[in-house]
């Protein structure tokens, strides 16, 4: 029976991989079969250089254990860099199959005293990082009409979270980029999703209690890379995922009411009771199915 999960001749580019979730995603990739490419910087949470050799030591983690690895020790936030990434994929293994975008900084701080670089640097790697990685190997993806690209997003940025707006923005931003390329490669074969991810590492070890570590481990979260990175992927989805759960996260809107040429502030305060009202909520696939619902709505209540 063929092994739908089977990865051999894919290759693999995991950012910031050389530890945390980043690490269980390369290693989880490599064990099914995928030639990776282990990249990481060797930074500290708030994005300062430090050691370089976190990249090889998962590499020889994966050679360790039988599969085929290299390590790139590259900046996510730099273009060149990014781009570097990708060609050293292509260069060593012949293509670029699977991009897992998980590369991160934290530079926690209640918004009133947050500087604007601090802020900046949080979404330069987070979003601008994913953004460089994903358009350097998009041309490539979709001439050979096969790609899967993962986007790293976050509860911070779905729901919010106390002291983090500069990363809450920078993750929410990846779903949108998300929700746009999944219809620009969708008919390519190349397929866009997200994953919401709960693990506890050195970006959670502040925020999740101690004993959460035995549970909430980032090898438990490896396996939707595993499934987002096959042949059964879906495309344009939200996936959360930690301690072995997994669940689909959806972007709803409700029924709403129609106003249409009587609206007016008084009249949506007076009836924001059931503009609120999630009971029939639907979720839609496109800004153009929106104005389309808009429409159909006005027209008939005319």
């Amino acid at each position: 029976m063929v092994d739908k999960f089977d990865l051999k001749g894919r290759v693999a580019l995991v950012t910031g991989a050389g530890g945390g979730l980043g690490r269980a995603h390369a290693i989880e990739l490599a064990t099914r079969g995928a030639k990776v490419v282990v990249n990481d910087l060797g930074s500290t949470l708030e994005g300062k250089t430090g050691s370089s050799v976190n990249a090889d030591k998962v590499v020889a983690e994966i050679i360790a254990l039988g599969g085929i690895a290299v390590a790139n020790s590259g900046d996510v936030a730099n273009k060149k860099d990014a781009k570097g990434m990708v060609d050293q994929a292509v260069d060593t293994y012949g293509s670029i199959d699977i991009l897992v975008n998980n590369a991160g900084i934290l530079r926690d701080k209640t918004f009133s005293k947050m500087t604007l670089e601090e802020f900046e640097s949080v979404v330069n790697v987070h979003l601008m990082g994913s953004t460089y990685t994903t358009h350097a190997a998009w041309p490539l993806m979709l001439k050979q009409r096969f790609g899967r690209i993962i986007m790293t997003t976050s509860s911070s940025g779905l729901y919010g979270n106390f002291g983090q707006s500069n990363y809450g923005a920078a993750k929410m931003a990846l779903v949108g980029l998300m929700n746009c390329l999944k219809h620009e490669g969708a008919r390519s074969n190349v397929y866009v999703n997200c994953l919401a991810p709960t693990a506890w590492s050195r970006m959670t070890a502040d925020l999740l209690p101690p004993e959460a570590a035995a549970f909430l481990t980032p090898e438990s979260v490896s396996p939707a890379i595993t499934f987002l990175s096959s042949d059964e992927a879906p495309n344009g989805v939200i996936l959360e995922a930690g301690a072995g759960y997994f669940a689909n996260v959806a972007i709803q809107e409700a029924q709403g009411i129609g106003l249409y040429l009587d609206s007016s502030a008084e009249l949506l305060s007076e009836q924001w009771a059931d503009v609120k009202n999630m009971q029939g909520a639907r979720s839609f696939n496109s800004a153009e199915d929106v104005a389309g619902a808009i429409v159909l709505k006005y027209n008939a209540g005319l």
